[in-house]
């Protein structure tokens, strides 16, 4: 993107965006940043709990008495008349606003889904926040998106989006890539004066960790001593399983394993450590997605959520040089990591709506197709009958334990992991068995419908026209 010439097509123009799910923590970032980005601006917002919405408002600086809670669609087209935000709690009313896209952030695959698709159907753009709606429905409603002329993308601001932006980048430049990834959300910081681990507010033992602060020659071995050092903490997250598959849909690199590496890893180790097998790191082929939890002292920088992408150096001179220049380059000269240390969620989301909306671009991939699928494995087994609710920060499948198939390795009839959502059970599923399309007794025939439609439309070898 050309953030000149979006920054000259705003000039004396104004993108209107829907928002749902506005009561939540990326809308409030969006929220902020739109009071301070002059071309931007929210018309309707749409959260189950309007007092609360209406109180984060205020917090934020809006104009108490711009705001206007609606009940039905005549509430939310005088709203807008008289230049106001409307608030609903409905998002069927969304739809009765003057906007240009929808910001769509509930979280709820079924809900995001109907709302996305009616926006669509309805002539207005999409940047999807909720990578859950994504993960299920995503090629379908990119279809949708081609077939209304309009656009459907990812937010900058989010993993996904900026690592496939920074995919994007190094194709561009013709960069040999062998993986690509981000660092799962919070660190994990070692004090070698306590001997312990810190993730968030959690700190255990771990005194182990202090021999293994380098990497020594046997890489795999010393990642496989970290994780049984950081064992009592939690790894994996159902979140970051989910992104990796929206990246893999839109750029086409896929899982090496099911549930990705997780190295527990230094910065300055990425290059050492996402290398081939035969080269001493731990991929067993090229076009690898995958997560590393980022290992730091007190006081070292945070990754911070971000992105990375993995090539070959090529020329050795020209990546001396810029390991001189404090780039993180393999000890063996032969892979390089370039890598953004942020992701600022919806501080950067107007890029995304201003770019779809004034220049018909989107942020993500232009051509998502079904290269890999989040899908679900019992933990334990599940009788039928077992509800399969969907809670927690991390949006986990009651029982199931996340994983991302490579489309090679997926069978035909493998139910991704948030169809299966809120879902009951049809038969019992034991203990390390794939959920398929026919375990779910009750899934929601709209969502089967656009994840059925969508790997139909879009799948990954696109049919030759003749």
């Amino acid at each position: 993107m050309n953030l000149h010439h979006l920054f000259a097509a705003t000039q004396g123009r104004s993108v209107r965006y829907a928002l749902s799910g506005a009561g939540g923590g990326f809308a409030r970032t969006l929220l902020a940043q739109t009071l301070r980005t002059e071309a931007l601006q929210p018309s309707v917002l749409c959260d189950r709990d309007l007092a609360s919405l209406r109180a984060m408002l205020g917090e934020l600086g809006y104009d108490t008495t711009d705001l206007v809670d609606c009940a039905d669609a005549s509430d939310v087209a005088r709203a807008r008349s008289e230049g106001r935000i409307a608030l609903v709690a409905d998002g069927a009313l969304l739809g009765a606003g003057d906007w240009d896209i929808l910001v769509e952030a509930t979280g709820s695959p079924v809900h995001g889904c109907a709302m996305a698709e009616e926006a669509l159907r309805t002539g207005r753009h999409v940047a999807m926040v909720s990578k859950e709606v994504d993960s299920v429905a995503g090629l379908h409603l990119a279809e949708l998106a081609e077939r209304e002329g309009l656009v459907y993308t990812t937010a900058d601001g989010d993993q996904p989006a900026n690592l496939i932006g920074l995919v994007t980048w190094a194709q561009l430049l013709g960069l040999d890539i062998v993986a690509v990834g981000k660092s799962s959300e919070y660190d994990l910081v070692f004090d070698p004066e306590q001997g312990t681990v810190t993730q968030l507010d959690t700190t255990v033992p771990a005194p182990e960790l202090g021999a293994l602060l380098t990497l020594g020659d046997d890489v795999p071995g010393t990642l496989k001593a970290r994780a049984e050092a950081v064992s009592a903490l939690p790894q994996g997250a159902t979140a970051d399983y989910c992104e990796m598959a929206v990246v893999a849909t839109n750029t086409g690199f896929k899982p090496d394993t099911e549930r990705l590496h997780y190295p527990v890893a230094r910065i300055a180790e990425l290059a050492d450590i996402y290398r081939l097998r035969e080269d001493g790191g731990v991929l067993r082929r090229d076009g690898a997605v995958d997560v590393f939890s980022a290992l730091r002292l007190p006081g070292e920088a945070s990754f911070a959520g971000g992105v990375f992408v993995i090539v070959r150096t090529g020329d050795t001179v020209t990546w001396e040089t810029l390991r001189g220049k404090g780039h993180v380059v393999s000890r063996d000269g032969g892979y390089a990591a370039v890598y953004l240390p942020y992701h600022l969620m919806g501080v950067e989301t107007p890029l995304s709506l201003l770019s779809a909306v004034l220049h018909h671009r989107p942020s993500g991939g232009t051509d998502p197709r079904g290269h890999a699928v989040l899908a679900g494995r019992a933990r334990l087994d599940l009788p039928a009958g077992t509800v399969l609710g969907m809670g927690g920060h991390h949006h986990d499948v009651t029982g199931v334990q996340a994983v991302l198939l490579r489309d090679e390795d997926s069978p035909d009839d493998v139910a991704p992991l948030y169809l299966a959502a809120h879902t009951t059970l049809a038969r019992p599923v034991a203990a390390g068995e794939l959920l398929r399309l026919g375990d779910l007794a009750d899934a929601d025939p709209d969502l089967t419908r656009a994840w059925t439609a969508g790997r139909a439309a879009r799948p990954v070898t696109p049919a030759v026209q003749s």
